[in-house]
């Protein structure tokens, strides 16, 4: 490890601020970026200072992921957010995105990093991201990396939460790496999901650094519940599709490469994912999310190795981790977002990859953020990099919702986040429809037969039938498709 991951968090000669004195230097309507990730590594002081301040704030605030209540809740309360990017995931945001109050626009993570730095969703004024050190001209991310070095390289101004709650040698599992500028770009040079090409650190241009703020608030730490029914029903048949695909896909015969999307439904299906047969392949993760779940599998040797941006674990995980890093130090590493989420290097990987959804339609259409087609629960996250560019694209989920009053597999989406082209697979409790090579008609059938619950497959297939009647290459009954059950 570098010397500038030892010695104080703070050396002598670093500028250091109270919170509100940090605050004070933020304009009323700045364009802020903000570390964090998964709802961990985010700053918490400064946020905190700009929603008690009182002044009449419209700021633009740009994340990477998710964040805590300190940005999601205290500031979207005291009205301080104005505009958002590209995510968030609380009660108070999602109601003020919905009717209006916060214009917000949802982004593919991988490219997040390159629209700041090519200024094409805004053009930011100051940075403020946690870390776990600072020096004169670098900093070592805590629990997420996300796009902190790209906020930071862009940003004119830089403030700095140091968290002392965090263990210094987080950095262990750090390894940052910036792609130049294009035309430049070279390939990434990561062929392994455990390889480390870059640093620990964070560069900055030591001008931009305007002041230190410390804090020792924990994070919003993600809250499990526990695997349902259904969820265990979806593992089941996940675990047997998955065995079955090793065997027969050339991609697989000598390792694994896994990702899960975030949340309670991915962290079970990592849970129960243990026991099944690999062979003598190795097997790893390669996805944006470190939860609780691949702890288990890493500490029952069933996974090599587990690469993402995020350690976005419960308040019961980050102490397990902050107690043993030693023992994960070797199996566990951090990228930034757009090197976890490189459409480039989960081609490159061949990922296995899984991600779940509000709802999918007879021809594998699947809206992941938007209720009845208008109201945006969290966001599109890394979903749309990982089922455009794996080896095998899996959507999972419940076939119904509201303890079976809802079907999650209708006959049209109303909203698109991934089309008919990036989904291969969709599992449900009921089981598995394999979509790869089937005509529209072809699809719609398998869905049906296969992930549809019992009580709704009449009504599904009554719709095909009637939508079969009106012809074309995707048939569909646009009078009913909204109203499918009347």
């Amino acid at each position: 490890m570098s010397s500038e991951s030892d010695g104080p968090r703070v050396p002598e000669g670093i500028p250091e601020l109270t919170a509100e004195e940090a605050a004070a230097t933020i304009a009323d309507d700045a364009v802020m970026t903000v570390s964090g990730f998964g709802s961990v590594g985010y700053p918490k002081e400064v946020p905190l200072a700009l929603a008690d301040s009182g002044r009449d704030l419209e700021l633009t605030v740009i994340s990477g992921g998710s964040v805590g209540d300190e940005i999601d809740t205290a500031m979207v309360e005291s009205g301080a957010i104005a505009r958002r990017f590209p995510y968030q995931a609380t009660s108070i945001a999602r109601e003020k995105v919905n009717d209006g109050t916060i214009a917000m626009h949802d982004r593919h993570i991988s490219s997040l990093g390159d629209d700041v730095v090519f200024e094409q969703l805004a053009s930011p004024d100051v940075a403020v991201v946690e870390a776990v050190a600072v020096g004169e001209d670098w900093l070592i991310p805590s629990t997420s990396i996300g796009h902190t070095p790209a906020f930071v390289e862009q940003a004119p101004e830089l403030l700095v939460e140091v968290n002392e709650t965090q263990p210094r040698n987080l950095s262990r599992f750090h390894d940052v790496y910036r792609p130049a500028m294009p035309p430049n770009r070279e390939p990434i040079p990561i062929t392994d999901p455990g390889e480390r090409v870059g640093d620990a650190k964070v560069s900055f241009d030591p001008d931009t650094l305007r002041g230190v703020v410390r804090t020792d608030r924990r994070d919003s730490t993600y809250s499990f519940r526990d695997p349902t029914d259904d969820d265990t029903a979806i593992a089941a048949n996940l675990r047997d599709f998955l065995e079955a695909e090793i065997a027969r896909n050339p991609v697989f015969a000598e390792a694994v490469r896994l990702q899960f999307g975030v949340g309670s439904l991915g962290n079970a299906l990592m849970g129960e994912l243990g026991d099944a047969e690999f062979g003598d392949r190795t097997v790893s993760y390669f996805g944006e999310v470190i939860q609780d779940g691949l702890l288990d599998m890493l500490d029952a040797g069933d996974l090599d190795v587990a690469s993402a941006t995020t350690l976005a674990l419960s308040a019961d995980g980050q102490d397990r981790l902050f107690g043993n890093i030693e023992a994960y130090e070797d199996e566990v590493v951090l990228r930034p977002a757009d090197i976890s989420n490189s459409p480039e290097l989960i081609a490159r990987m061949g990922v296995f990859a899984v991600n779940s959804a509000l709802e999918v339609d007879v021809y594998g259409h699947v809206n992941s953020t938007h209720v009845n087609g208008s109201h945006l629960i969290n966001g599109l996250g890394g979903s749309g990099d990982f089922n455009r560019s794996s080896a095998v694209a899996t959507v999972a989920l419940p076939s119904t919702a509201s303890g079976g009053d809802i079907s999650r597999i209708v006959p049209m989406v109303p909203h698109v986040d991934h089309t008919e082209h990036d989904v291969g697979i969709v599992i449900t409790e009921q089981g598995t429809a394999d979509l790869r090579g089937l005509s529209p008609r072809e699809r719609a059938l398998e869905v049906i037969d296969n992930c549809a619950h019992p009580d709704y497959r009449a009504d599904l297939r009554d719709y095909y039938e009637r939508a079969r009647e009106q012809g074309g290459h995707v048939p569909h009954d646009l009078e009913t498709a909204y109203d499918w059950t009347g």
